[in-house]
C-alpha cells in the first residue's frame, strides 16, 4: 500500500504519528499546500521509530483536483487519505478517482439548504455528491470509504456492531458526543479554544440538523431518502450521562454524516446526531450568525477579498497547538435502543473514550485530533490486509465491525492499544 495523505494539520498531523508504528505499507506521502508544514509532520513521525524511511513530504493545492491526481500518479499512491477540511472534498474525491487509486475521508462532500423550507426539509444532503459518482467508482473497482473518522466513522461501525450482534431490531440508532475539556492560558484561565477545526464547527452547527425516521421513508414510498427531514439548530436539548469520569453534558442536534450513512446500510425506525455543545460555544455561534461572521462568501476589507469564516478560525488558537494547555476527556459514541437479541427492550451506549494527558504523553497530539486520526489508520490497516474490500462509494457500516474494532482494542504491537466500551443503561 502507497499512501497519499492530503493535509498537515492536526488530524494528519496525529495520523503520520499512529501509522508510522504500523508495517502495512511502504510509502506514506504528507502533502499540503504549506510544503514547511508537511516537512515538519515528516520529522516528526519519522523520529517516533529509527531507521524510518518511508515517510515523504510534498506540496499540492487541495482545491485543483487535476494536481491532486498528478501526485498520487507521481508517487504511484494506490490510496488517497483525505485530511483537510470538507470543502476540500471534491477536487481530493475526484483527483483520487482520476488517479486510479482508493479513496478515504472523515468529513463528506458539503450541504446546502432548501431554498424555502431550511428548517423542515432537506436540499443537498452531506455526501450527495459523493454518492452521485458511485457508479464512476463502481466502474473502476476502486473503494471510495467515506466517513472514517471518529464521528463519523467509529460511531458508525458501532452502529454495525450493535446492528449485528447485540439487537434484533432498533428502534433509535443515536450518536452522541461530549467531552470535559477545558483549554487554559498561561496564567490558569480558562479560555475559548475549539478542539478542532473552527470552519468545520460553525457549518455543522449553524446548518439546519438533519433526522431520518423509517415511517417517513415508509411514507414515501419506501426509499431511504423520503426520510429525511430537518430542524432548527440546536433543537431538541437532552442532557446525556457520559462514561468515565465525564458526567452529565447538554447535547443538541448537529448536522452531522452519521444520520446521512447508517440509515443505507443499517435498519432502525430513527437515526439522530447530539454534539454536547456547551451554552459558551452555542452563544458564540448564535452571535457569529447574527452578525454574518459564519459566512463564506468574500467581502471586501480595505481591498482584500476575505472571507468572514476564514477570519474567524485565524483568530483562534489552531487546534494543533492547544495540546500542552487542555485537560480532560473526550468521548463519542452511540446509543442503541430497540430489542435486544434476547426478545426484551435494550438500551445499550457503545462509545470510545480518549484522555488528552495519555495522547499528549504518547503522541504529542490533543485528544480530539488524535481519536479522529487513528481510525482511518485502522481502515487502512485493514483493507491492506484484506479484512475490508469493496468497490464504489461505501461507508464503515458495509463493513464488519469486529476486525476493525479488534484491531484497534488489541494491546500494541499487534493492535492500536484503544480499547472501547459498552455500558446498558
Amino acid at each position: 500500500m502507497r499512501i497519499l495523505m492530503i493535509g498537515a494539520g492536526g488530524v494528519g498531523d496525529a495520523a503520520a504519528r499512529i501509522a508510522v508504528e504500523r508495517d502495512f505499507f511502504e510509502l506514506f506521502v504528507v502533502a499540503d499546500y504549506d510544503l514547511a508544514r508537511a516537512k515538519a509532520t515528516v520529522a516528526a513521525a519519522s523520529a517516533r521509530r529509527e531507521g524510518e524511511s518511508r515517510f515523504v513530504a510534498d506540496q499540492v493545492d487541495a482545491s485543483d483536483g487535476a494536481a491532486v491526481a498528478a501526485l498520487a500518479l507521481r508517487h504511484g499512491a494506490t490510496h488517497v487519505f483525505n485530511a483537510v477540511d470538507p470543502r476540500f472534498v471534491m477536487p481530493i474525491f475526484r483527483g483520487a478517482l482520476a488517479a486510479g487509486a482508493g479513496y478515504l475521508d472523515m468529513a463528506m462532500s458539503l450541504s446546502q439548504r432548501h431554498p424555502d423550507e431550511p428548517y423542515a426539509k432537506v436540499h443537498v444532503k452531506l455526501g450527495d455528491e459523493q454518492f452521485a459518482m458511485a457508479g464512476e467508482w463502481q466502474g473502476t473497482g476502486q473503494l471510495a470509504l467515506l466517513g472514517i473518522g471518529v464521528e463519523p466513522g467509529l460511531s458508525d461501525v458501532f452502529a454495525r456492531y450493535a446492528s449485528d450482534h447485540l439487537f434484533s431490531s432498533i428502534e433509535e440508532l443515536g450518536t452522541r458526543d461530549g467531552a470535559n475539556l477545558a483549554v487554559h492560558d498561561e496564567d490558569g484561565n480558562e479560555i475559548f479554544a475549539p478542539s478542532f477545526s473552527m470552519w468545520t464547527i460553525i457549518e455543522e452547527c449553524l446548518n439546519p440538523p438533519v433526522v431520518w425516521e423509517r415511517s417517513r421513508a415508509e411514507a414515501g414510498g419506501g426509499d431511504v431518502a423520503a426520510g429525511f427531514f430537518t430542524l432548527p439548530a440546536f433543537s431538541e436539548p437532552e442532557v446525556f450521562e457520559f462514561p468515565d469520569g465525564i458526567g452529565p453534558v447538554e447535547c443538541v442536534h448537529v448536522e452531522h454524516e452519521e444520520v446521512l450513512l447508517m440509515p443505507r446500510w443499517l435498519d432502525a425506525q430513527r437515526v439522530t446526531f447530539k454534539y454536547g455543545l456547551g451554552d459558551e460555544l452555542i452563544t458564540i455561534l448564535r452571535t457569529l450568525h447574527s452578525l454574518g461572521l459564519d459566512g463564506t462568501d468574500p467581502v471586501t476589507v480595505k481591498g482584500v477579498q476575505v472571507s468572514p469564516r476564514d477570519v474567524v478560525a485565524a483568530v483562534l488558537p489552531d487546534p494543533a497547538t492547544i495540546g500542552p494547555r487542555m485537560k480532560g476527556k473526550t468521548c463519542a459514541g452511540v446509543w442503541v435502543t430497540g430489542t435486544g437479541k434476547d426478545g426484551r427492550p435494550r438500551s445499550t451506549y457503545l462509545y470510545h473514550v480518549v484522555d488528552n494527558e495519555e495522547t499528549m504523553r504518547e503522541y504529542g497530539a490533543q485528544c480530539v485530533v488524535w481519536q479522529t486520526a487513528v481510525n482511518p489508520v485502522v481502515a487502512l490497516e485493514l483493507i491492506a490486509n484484506g479484512s475490508w474490500s469493496g468497490s464504489g462509494v461505501l461507508g464503515p457500516e458495509a463493513f464488519d465491525a469486529v476486525p476493525f474494532l479488534e484491531l484497534l482494542a488489541a494491546p500494541k504491537p499487534g493492535g492500536y492499544g484503544s480499547p472501547w466500551g459498552m455500558e446498558d443503561r
